[in-house]
């Protein structure tokens, strides 16, 4: 920290200007940088930080992160938030060298750069909103960065960084007790502090000495239930990655076309009655979700439902399947088709596992999706399935609170905080195993699609979670922000 003593600030006049955020009036418009050291277009949360900052409070947004996946349209399209990118792969070469040297480089690189960014390729903000984790080195360069600028800094708590290290290391590790104590000390240094959960924020407070405001993740407007125009345009535009998958022969690869809507006589777009139940699930594919749970559930109920109706192992898989396409035998479950979204480390590993798992009545396809597609998918979906676990246990998964906004109900791993988010029997369950997965999929399923009742249940109670983003926004965001630039 000895650069924050040997620099006097570049600029400290001018934050008192800025007494509400998003007043008139005022002789400069203010103006806020979101910081995240990742992608941007898998950062959701950060990108509906952007748009709340440019619409709701009226200030001029520069997001610094990592290109990668393309954000949301809402953001590419809005005139007020501008786009900075650090351009990763500069580091790859320092990732081949080993152990903790590795590591030591790639964070001084990656402090070079930011403070580069954040000091002399953006305009002064008045504020700097960051993402954490990652916690090394942002938290560091953004501190001195606010310092030398004369803006102020939150930190937007997603999770503790230290926790998903120890994942890989153990926490007794000195790297990670390393890392534990470059959290704290820096995450006291912010201005304010945001988080996701009650109790994330009682931590924070007693165990780390920082004030923290909870804001939930809630879904943006364009998180709804798809119409049935909708569903039909997203499932032929997927027809091909659906049912012409590579190297793979299972009940819906069988199909020539849409497996969900088709168009009658009369010109109308209708669901197909032997159409497979949809479940997606969105995945980083990484250590805190044990996706092996969920093909481990798969197999399980199509064994049991072979066994529920008494079915002979020499039974045709393709007989079978062209029962099911053409609707002469009536089956009392249905097909499984499991989409599978995300990009991370494990995914090829995982998609090698599928592509071995013997399956008559369940099939998985995995994509990457638009950040325009994706909210239609989900709307189009019969079931949600989240794995996410938390490294910390004491923050959300997103992607349910993504899934409630499109009226979708979930299916979710049981952990310590989960219950202020899924609540059982009204929006959704709640496993602990494979098996217990598996038996919610029979329980749900039974009678699909028109006498599932359990399942219609649960989308009414998911349907009726109706808290936006928007509102949360600037019920809880929107004041904190207003006290922080206020502040001489």
């Amino acid at each position: 920290m000895i650069v924050l003593y040997c620099f006097p600030p570049l600029r400290k006049a001018g934050i008192g200007r800025i007494s509400a955020v998003g007043s008139t009036g005022m002789e400069r418009r203010g103006r806020a940088a979101v910081v995240v050291l990742g992608d941007i277009g898998r950062s959701p949360r950060m990108q509906y930080h952007a748009l709340s900052l440019a619409q709701q409070a009226n200030l001029e947004v520069d997001i610094v992160s990592n290109g990668g996946s393309d954000p949301h349209l809402a953001l590419k399209e809005n005139p007020s938030i501008h786009f900075h990118y650090m351009m990763p792969g500069q580091l790859k070469a320092v990732s081949k060298i080993s152990s903790a040297l590795a590591l030591i480089l790639k964070a001084t690189l990656q402090f070079i750069l930011l403070i580069y960014f954040l000091c002399f390729k953006i305009p002064r903000p008045d504020l700097f909103i960051v993402q954490n984790p990652p916690s090394v080195p942002t938290l560091a360069a953004v501190k001195v960065c606010s310092y030398l600028r004369g803006s102020k800094f939150i930190i937007d708590w997603h999770n503790f960084g230290y926790t998903l290290l120890a994942l890989s290391h153990g926490r007794n590790n000195i790297i990670v007790r390393s890392y534990l104590w470059f959290e704290k000390y820096f995450g006291k240094k912010a201005d304010g502090a945001l988080c996701v959960t009650k109790a994330m924020q009682h931590e924070l407070e007693q165990n780390w000495g920082i004030k923290s405001t909870v804001l939930y993740d809630q879904p943006p407007d364009f998180f709804q239930p798809a119409s049935l125009q909708q569903k039909h345009n997203l499932f032929c535009r997927l027809t091909n990655e659906i049912c012409n998958p590579q190297d793979i022969n299972d009940c819906i690869s069988v199909e020539n076309s849409n497996p969900f809507t088709t168009i009658n006589g009369d010109n109308n777009i209708i669901l197909k009655p032997n159409r497979p139940a949809l479940i997606v699930s969105s995945t980083s594919w990484t250590q805190d979700e044990d996706f092996s749970i969920l093909l481990e559930a798969a197999v399980m109920y199509d064994r049991r439902v072979s066994v529920a109706l008494n079915e002979n192992d020499s039974l045709n898989d393709e007989q079978l399947w062209t029962d099911y396409l053409t609707a002469e035998k009536q089956y009392i479950y249905p097909r499984l088709l499991f989409i599978i979204t995300g990009k991370g480390p494990d995914r090829k590993k995982y998609e090698e596992k599928i592509k071995r798992l013997k399956l008559r009545r369940v099939a998985f396809r995995t994509m990457w999706l638009s950040a325009e597609d994706y909210p239609i998918l989900l709307g189009s979906a019969d079931l949600g399935v989240s794995l996410h676990t938390s490294s910390s246990g004491l923050d959300l998964p997103m992607k349910v609170v993504d899934m409630f906004g499109c009226g979708l109900p979930v299916c979710a791993v049981s952990y310590s905080c989960i219950e202020e988010l899924v609540k059982v029997e009204q929006n959704g369950l709640l496993f602990s195993s494979s098996s217990e997965l598996a038996d919610e999929f029979l329980m749900l399923f039974k009678g699909f699609p028109e006498k599932c009742d359990a399942l219609k249940l649960l989308r009414d109670g998911a349907l009726s979670c109706s808290a936006r983003w928007s509102s949360e926004w600037e019920n809880n965001a929107l004041s904190l922000i207003n006290q922080v630039i206020s502040i001489k």
